[in-house]
């Protein structure tokens, strides 16, 4: 007290000290709130939100936002097929510095950016190949090639120009607009510590290399979950849990599927516990999971629709189709009825729950891959909080979803390699054996994307091929599913399933 009592006399005697100490106390309180609080973007209306808000991916997982920035002007030789994150499927929107699916979040005074539910769940049509794009949210994110995105960062971490100096002087060559407290950041802290987080990454994902490439749409869900949650040895593994690629799925009207068994093999009925562990894929950590804004997204997808087929039907052919459908799909899946997707489980009573492998007959891939360990793990996530989870489980098969918005979940089966309905109501040595990926224009007949086309101007598409572990298009298939029926028959199936 005496201090302070001298310390103010002294400033009474000598006004002119107020303003060096109210400069320093504005200095400080500005410097701890840049440091110690952090800043996500908001955005008030809820599609800008998803595509565009943060999760809580980025103090974990994410890269600080400029080097983000030039990592693909660096590196473009490391990027297959293009020279920036277009060439991984990224969406771009003008207007938005950032591709759908990627925030930003200030933290520790610095901003960073990382992946969102978007990522995974935004994707586009053409209908046809000089149409422009239509973005619909919620479908499959048929574009994003995550497997390539990925190994770029695992390659870029191991070359010598990735460096502070290199990264500072690229940051300057784009006008970046760093403040010096920024840039003593980058010079002394940022680079080295992100070079040394993808070095990390690199030997946490080595797996990876032993994989064939997932190809646009697809994702290993969770053998890099083992990796990077929980710190399985990958390398001891048995060959099977390795290969386990899967389709993204859809993600509208979640409130009807509470309760079903959820993830392709159906190992959680839980939506809200479904979503935490999607959040977790995506970069977010029990410790920076952001509740609040996820919730903004879960009340949001709760009840989005799909969006309707765009094209005219043949309403005499649907009725056809209907029918069809009442007596080979509708008990494990439901059905579209007066302008709805009836999503019963007590008139459908396959509806929502696990088909044994040996009945339905599809690859293995994705239900090898989790394991009755990887469930005991992720049945301790979030301990000590409300929402711990404890619904994950092993199954023994395939869950039988509900098919809304069906038209725009092509390719099909979980591991997305049937192209078509069409393609997918034959059995399956009649289904294509190798077909081309990513290419977004719609085959309105078939109903799923055109899947001939190899290149399209200086932009080449994925081939796809089903003789790969992991991408086996058998199963799905004999009387009990239809694949016997006529031309005609199989035709009217297709058109009523664009109702969807």
């Amino acid at each position: 007290m005496k201090l302070i009592s001298a310390c103010w006399n002294k400033i009474k005697r000598h006004p002119i000290l107020v303003i060096p100490l109210f400069i320093a106390l504005a200095l400080g309180l500005s410097v701890l709130y840049r440091y110690q609080a952090e800043h996500p973007r908001d955005y008030a209306a809820i599609e800008e939100h998803f595509k565009y808000g943060s999760i809580g991916s980025e103090p974990m997982s994410g890269l600080p936002y400029w080097i983000w920035k030039v990592l693909p002007v660096m590196f473009p030789e490391k990027i297959p097929g293009g020279d920036d994150y277009r060439a991984f499927g990224f969406l771009y929107e003008e207007g938005h510095d950032l591709p759908v699916g990627v925030s930003k979040r200030r933290v520790q005074g610095i901003d960073f950016v990382w992946l969102n539910c978007a990522v995974c769940h935004t994707g586009t049509v053409r209908e046809s190949p000089d149409a422009p794009q239509q973005m619909y949210l919620g479908m499959p994110a048929n574009n994003f090639r995550l497997y390539s995105f990925v190994q770029f960062l695992r390659e870029v971490a191991l070359d010598n120009r990735f460096n502070t100096d290199n990264v500072l002087a690229a940051i300057e060559a784009m006008n970046g607009d760093l403040d010096w407290f920024e840039k003593l950041a980058y010079r002394y802290v940022v680079v080295d510590r992100v070079r040394g987080s993808l070095i990390g990454l690199r030997q946490q994902l080595a797996f990876l290399d032993q994989q064939h490439p997932w190809g646009p749409g697809r994702v290993d869900t969770f053998n890099p979950y083992k990796a990077i949650q929980f710190h399985f040895p990958m390398d001891q593994l048995p060959r099977e849990e390795l290969i386990g690629p899967a389709d993204y799925p859809s993600i509208w009207q979640q409130r009807p599927r509470q309760g079903m068994q959820l993830h392709w093999d159906g190992n959680n009925p839980s939506v809200e516990e479904r979503n935490k562990s999607a959040a977790l894929g995506a970069g977010v950590t029990p410790v920076t999971i952001d509740l609040k804004r996820i919730k903004r997204i879960e009340d949001w997808l709760w009840d989005l629709k799909p969006p309707p087929y765009p094209k005219p039907l043949n309403p005499t052919l649907a009725k056809r189709g209907e029918v069809l459908y009442d007596d080979y799909c509708a008990d494990c899946h439901g059905k579209q009825e007066n302008g709805a997707y009836v999503f019963d489980t007590q008139r459908f009573k396959r509806l929502g729950t696990v088909e044994p492998l040996q009945n339905i007959g599809t690859d293995p891939g994705r239900l090898d891959s989790y394991s009755e360990m990887l469930a005991a793990n992720q049945n301790t996530l979030y301990a000590g909080y409300p929402w711990r989870f404890s619904h994950f489980r092993k199954t023994q098969g395939y869950a039988n979803m509900p098919l809304d918005g069906l038209w725009l979940r092509a390719p099909y089966l979980h591991n997305g390699s049937v192209p078509t309905l069409r393609d997918l109501l034959e059995p399956a040595a009649n289904r294509p054996t190798v077909f081309y990926r990513g290419y977004d224009v719609y085959d309105w007949h078939k109903a799923g994307f055109v899947a001939t086309v190899a290149q399209e101007k200086d932009r080449e598409f994925y081939r796809f091929d089903t003789r790969q572990p992991g991408n086996a298009n058998t199963g799905h298939e004999g009387k009990a599913y239809g694949t016997h029926l006529s031309p005609g028959d199989k035709d009217a199936l297709v058109e009523y399933m664009k109702t969807f």
